[in-house]
């Protein structure tokens, strides 16, 4: 089980990541609105596996023995995502006192254990009501989201050191809106564009919410990754750039540089100009969610569509997209190319400079289906153990290359609802029986246990 990772600075930030609608069940409890994962799901052939969420891991009545799990790992932070839909079940207006309860004795749990709570504001599950009326298309999902940020804020600002307005908004309008994979399964393709606006200009009104209410620790999880070009033409180098633009640039430019890449302003809805002041309000630092590097070329008339972990990517797009090969693969079929986040990371820094802030790695993670072994019950997931060992040492190799990372999130501490996946891909630290709800550690957990203690 040893797997050695080099030291990293006094008061470096060890955490785990889960979010509200893959852990939490008890979807009709105490006045919980639908959200668009609860309908998503409700559709035959969108959960590969036709589960659903209803008790995923039972986290909300079982919240105090999966924090007991985190302090006996010993992480300094929990980062957990709040669902919109249980604090208003409509999306706006009128407050569920008993939802946001139960995110109180969340975290009065965290800080009793000595964890810092790093809540999500919006990870995914936008309510239902809204997207009836739009949803990220619609502009007024911005405004809702900043009053709802400043509810959340006023009730559990007091205790909270470290906000994320939203996670992974390239995901939400590539897979929910463009591709149609992930709820609301929509398939706009370039037409979801106003999806990545509105959901920027939500997290700059969120900012905005969260600082009026005294918040502190203000960042956002965004997904990145390195983009290599498939051929050497100039096409191909021409299709990786517009890749790199859409699923990186289009969402670190307006947030970190007040700008958006060149040609995209006019595609977008609204005052884009007198927005773009609002997107880019100052962070205390920025997240960055990261899995594999992506390869891209130019369209080949014979290539079929690539697929992800069965997400479809359709081979009528101006790029051809596939994965790295000659790498080690997860059971997801991701490539695993530690290197890829120091690449990242020395991009990023190479790109925007002292306009960057302090970075968290918010998520890294990787599914694995080891079960317990019959006569003992232990889970030896040696090859998770490889992965995070080998993403550390990549990540500390940024480190000493100047870049400013001042923390690292495990996705996940559970194994759970893994979105179109349904329960088929376990990310977790700790396995989750799902008939039982059995909770057992991992090889993993012990080993990032005493990663955090050599930390210390």
């Amino acid at each position: 089980m040893t797997a050695p990772v080099p030291e990293f600075p006094a008061g470096f930030l060890w955490g785990v990541s889960a979010s509200a609608f893959q852990i939490e069940g008890s979807l009709t409890a105490d006045g919980r609105g639908p959200s668009i994962w609860d309908a998503f799901t409700e559709e035959p052939g969108r959960i590969r596996d036709g589960s659903h969420a209803d008790v995923a891991t039972d986290h909300y009545r079982r919240y105090r023995e999966d924090v007991a799990l985190m302090a006996e790992l010993g992480v300094g932070a929990y980062r957990f995502s709040v669902s919109w839909s249980r604090v208003q079940p409509d999306g706006h207006g009128r407050v569920n006192r008993k939802g946001l309860d139960f995110y109180d004795r969340l975290v009065d749990e965290l800080c009793a254990r000595g964890i810092a709570p790093a809540p999500t504001l919006f990870h995914w599950d936008t309510p239902l009501a809204l997207e009836e009326q739009g949803g990220w298309l619609n502009r007024e999902t911005a405004e809702r989201f900043a009053a709802y940020a400043s509810v959340v804020a006023q009730r559990l600002g007091d205790r909270v050191p470290m906000w994320i307005t939203i996670n992974e908004p390239a995901e939400v309008t590539l897979l929910g809106y463009g591709l149609g994979e992930h709820a609301p399964g929509k398939r706009l393709v370039f037409d979801a564009l106003p999806a990545a606006h509105h959901q920027l200009l939500a997290h700059g009104l969120g900012v905005q919410a969260l600082r009026a209410a005294g918040a502190r620790g203000i960042g956002i999880a965004a997904s990145h990754s390195p983009v290599w070009t498939d051929g050497e033409g100039d096409a191909d180098r021409a299709a990786a750039e517009l890749y790199d633009t859409l699923t990186n640039r289009l969402f670190a430019d307006p947030i970190l540089t007040g700008a958006y890449p060149e040609g995209f302003s006019s595609l977008l809805p609204g005052p884009v100009t007198e927005d773009l002041k609002v997107i880019s309000a100052p962070l205390d630092w920025y997240g960055v969610n990261y899995y594999n590097p992506m390869l891209v070329g130019a369209p080949r008339a014979t290539a079929a569509p690539a697929d992800f972990g069965g997400i479809e990517i359709p081979s009528d797009l101006p790029f051809a997209i596939r994965q790295p090969e000659g790498y080690e693969r997860t059971d997801f079929g991701w490539p695993v190319v530690p290197d890829g986040l120091r690449e990242l990371l020395v991009t990023l820094r190479g790109r925007y400079g002292n306009r960057l802030p302090p970075l968290y790695i918010t998520e890294n993670g990787c599914s694995y289906g080891d079960g317990p072994d019959p006569a003992t019950g232990r889970i030896a997931d040696a090859r998770r153990i490889a992965y995070h060992a080998g993403h550390l040492n990549a990540l500390h190799r940024a480190m000493a290359e100047g870049v400013d990372v001042r923390g690292y999130f495990i996705w996940s501490i559970l194994d759970n609802f893994e979105w179109a996946e349904g329960y088929r891909q376990r990310f977790g630290l700790v396995h989750v029986d799902y008939d039982t709800l059995e909770r057992t550690p991992k090889d993993s957990y012990a080993w990032y246990r005493d990663v955090i203690k050599g930390g210390r």
